[in-house]
């Protein structure tokens, strides 16, 4: 599996972005896949994941109402669509798969790392 994030960017807040997760290896279509960030000084934490078919999808409370995760396994591609940003939203997000079909809020439940895309959300 060979992860790559991409999309970030500088916006102001209240602003939109849509991060892409693209995946080298089309048999790993069947992973779910997560979406974390990391602020400068402070630990990576979960934002949301989606199950390999999309069944199941969680958020972090932090996010849910303002992000929307999808995936399109035709292109092994996933998605994290960001709306109404928040300065708080700053940091770089990384996408994860996991090894196997479902997806959660755990880090130790990703094998696979991308190496990240910077959002930085100005006040």
């Amino acid at each position: 599996v060979q992860l790559q994030a991409s999309g970030g960017g500088l916006v102001q807040a209240g602003g939109s972005l849509r991060l892409s997760c693209s995946n080298s290896r089309r048999t790993s279509s069947n992973n779910g896949v997560g979406w974390f960030r990391q602020a400068p000084g402070k630990e990576r934490e979960f934002v949301a994941a989606i199950s390999w078919n999309g069944g199941s999808i969680s958020y972090s409370d932090s996010v849910k109402g303002r992000f929307t995760i999808s995936r399109d396994r035709a292109t092994n591609t996933v998605y994290l669509q960001m709306n109404s940003l928040k300065p708080e939203d700053t940091g770089v997000y990384y996408c994860a798969a996991s090894r196997s079909s479902v997806a959660g809020p755990t880090r130790s439940l990703y094998n696979y790392w991308g190496q990240g895309t910077l959002v930085t959300v100005s006040s």
